[in-house]
C-alpha cells in the first residue's frame, strides 16, 4: 500500500471537512480538464479555475453537509432508509446541485444573463442526473462510511463533472448530445488514422 494512504486515512478522520472537500474539489476539477482533453482543443485553464471554485465554494462544502444532514434525518443503512435518502438526495440535492452549477459558472463567466443556461440546460441536466445518481448514492448511503461519503460523491462526481462541464460548454444537458459528440470525434479520428 502506499506511503500515502494511511496518512490520508488519518486526516479524514481528523479533519474530514477539509479533508473531503479538498478531494471533491480536485476531482471535479479534474473532470473539466478531462472533457477539456477529450473536445480536443488547448487546456483552458481559466475555465478550469472556475469550476473549481464552484465546486468548492459550493458544491464540494454542500455535499458535505448535505449528506450528514440526510444521515442525521434518516439514520442507517437499512434498505428503506437507503432508499428515503436516495429520493431526498434526488428530489432536493440534485436540483439544487445543478442549478447552483449553471449560475455559479455563469456568474464567474460573467455572462449577462447568469440564469440562461440554467433556464436551457436544467430539465435535461436534471433528468440525466437521474440516470446516473439514484445508483451512485445507493452505494454510497448503503457501504460508505459516513466520513468518506462527500470524497466519494467527489470520485462519482468526476465522470459527472466530465459531462456537466461539457454539457456548460457546448452540449444541452443530455447524454445523448455527449455521446454524439464523442461519436463524431471517434469517427474523425478513425479517418485521420493511416489504412493498413
Amino acid at each position: 500500500m502506499a506511503a500515502w494512504w494511511p496518512a490520508m486515512l488519518r486526516a479524514v478522520r481528523r479533519y474530514p471537512w477539509p479533508t473531503n472537500v479538498l478531494l471533491y474539489a480536485a476531482l471535479f476539477s479534474a473532470g473539466d480538464a478531462l472533457q477539456q482533453r477529450l473536445r480536443g482543443g488547448p487546456a483552458d485553464w481559466q475555465q478550469t479555475r472556475r469550476v473549481a471554485t464552484v465546486a468548492v465554494t459550493f458544491h464540494a462544502n454542500f455535499n458535505y453537509v448535505w449528506l450528514r444532514l440526510l444521515e442525521r434525518a434518516l439514520p442507517g443503512r437499512a434498505p428503506r432508509t437507503v432508499l428515503a435518502k436516495v429520493l431526498c438526495d434526488q428530489a432536493i440535492g440534485g436540483p439544487v446541485a445543478v442549478s447552483a452549477f449553471y449560475a455559479g459558472m455563469s456568474i464567474l463567466q460573467e455572462k449577462d444573463d447568469i440564469f440562461l443556461d440554467l433556464k436551457q440546460k436544467f430539465w435535461n441536466t436534471y433528468k440525466s442526473g437521474l440516470m446516473y445518481w439514484p445508483f451512485v448514492q445507493l452505494t454510497n448511503f448503503g457501504l460508505v462510511p459516513v466520513h468518506w461519503r462527500t470524497a466519494y460523491t467527489g470520485l462519482c462526481g468526476f465522470l459527472w463533472a466530465t459531462f456537466l462541464c461539457f454539457s456548460q460548454q457546448s452540449g444541452d444537458g443530455t447524454f445523448k448530445s455527449a455521446f454524439a459528440f464523442l461519436h463524431v470525434k471517434e469517427a474523425s479520428a478513425l479517418e485521420r488514422s493511416p489504412k493498413e
